[in-house]
């Protein structure tokens, strides 16, 4: 009896799949681009989708996707980078910030080097060479879905050109890129949903 018990308990306690920490690593463009093109250069695919904020100010999610090529150590593999613009966009009554980014990924290709210490890696920022002002603090996978938390808020401006940009962020899937959502939160509790493109 104590056995059915038991099994009846173990049927009914609610699963909780823990998250776990992906390496998170800062590097420079155009050398990244190494990983995935001998010469490191890349073609790369852009798509943005609006984010209209608590305050009322509007900014844009950027998905940024590209293919390894033949003999690069991300041969046939495929690259997702992100990226938060609220340079333009203006509060109109306070200023309201982004602190995280949350969306459906899969699994990460953790065997790749982008950080030069010859150990594998699983996030890469962008903090030299390119655009923006803010990195990634840590980046938590549960399940499929990963949270990108922010170093600080990605907050908009008082005037145009006033807001924050966050740098590119990136990872790599050996799963082609479809369209989905992934979801903004705002400091305040606010949540947003924007399209983006993952594996997912």
């Amino acid at each position: 009896m104590k056995k059915m018990l038991l099994a009846l308990l173990l049927c009914f306690t609610p699963f909780v799949v823990e998250g776990v920490p992906l390496k998170v690593v800062n590097v420079s463009a155009p050398a990244i681009n190494c990983v995935f093109n001998a010469p490191c250069t890349i073609t790369v695919n852009d798509t943005s989708d609006n984010v209209t904020l608590s305050a009322g100010g509007t900014g844009f999610l950027q998905s940024r996707t590209y293919k390894g090529y033949p003999g690069s150590p991300a041969d046939g593999m495929y690259g997702y980078e992100y990226r938060l613009d609220l340079r333009n966009a203006v509060g109109a009554l306070n200023i309201a910030c982004i602190d995280s980014m949350t969306i459906s990924f899969g699994p990460v290709v953790g065997t790749l080097n982008y950080g030069g210490d010859a150990k594998p890696d699983q996030v890469f920022v962008v903090t030299g060479g390119g655009i923006g002002s803010i990195g990634i603090a840590s980046a938590i996978q549960t399940g499929s879905k990963i949270k990108f938390n922010f170093a600080a808020p990605v907050c908009e401006g008082g005037a145009p050109g006033k807001g924050d940009s966050s740098f590119f962020w990136g990872l790599v899937s050996q799963t082609p890129p479809k369209f989905v959502t992934a979801v903004l939160h705002e400091t305040g509790g606010a949540t947003h949903t924007v399209k983006a493109r993952s594996p997912m």
